[in-house]
């Protein structure tokens, strides 16, 4: 477990498939500049919190918790690429989420749990070109862009640059 100001990220329960699916998992804005697409049924939504289940157990990954209403509002999680260099393996939250200071809770949550944990010395972090916010949140965190690669989403074709950035722990 996680815990931020505001949030906690947490493995999932199987409860958590209606808030899942309210607030992240059936709006389109949170699957913009995701590799998957919405859900579309309750009944899809508790087979996905399953499988959420199933792949947080191998994973550290999270959904991420609104303290002061208990409710699932996103994920985040981070994977280790390297001895020591550890990257955001997804960071979501839900439109009605956004724009609160959650991003950056996140983040810093995710670097310094990979810090205290693992021992980190380099955290990567990722970002469309053209997801704005990502991008300024990666810059005021003082990361540095290290690369940028053309990639195809595989939702809908659309061309976009992944840009990838470091910040030496």
């Amino acid at each position: 477990m996680i815990e931020t100001e505001s949030l906690i990220l947490d493995k999932a329960k199987f409860s958590d498939w209606a808030g899942m699916y309210h607030n992240v998992w059936s709006q389109p804005e949170s699957a913009r500049y995701m590799e998957w697409t919405i859900t579309t049924s309750e009944e899809a939504a508790k087979i996905r919190i399953t499988k959420t289940i199933i792949f947080q157990k191998e994973h550290d990954t999270y959904l991420v918790y609104e303290k002061t209403s208990g409710k699932a509002i996103g994920f985040a999680g981070v994977e280790k690429i390297e001895p020591f260099i550890y990257q955001e393996a997804g960071i979501c939250l839900g439109p009605n989420y956004v724009g609160k200071g959650f991003g950056r809770q996140i983040l810093q949550g995710l670097i310094q749990y990979c810090r205290e944990q693992f021992g980190a010395k380099e955290f990567i972090y990722s970002a469309r070109d053209e997801n704005t916010a990502s991008n300024r949140l990666a810059k005021s965190f003082g990361f540095s862009l290290i690369s940028s690669a053309a990639k195809t989403d595989s939702k809908d074709g659309h061309q976009y640059n992944l840009l990838r950035y470091s910040l030496k722990l």
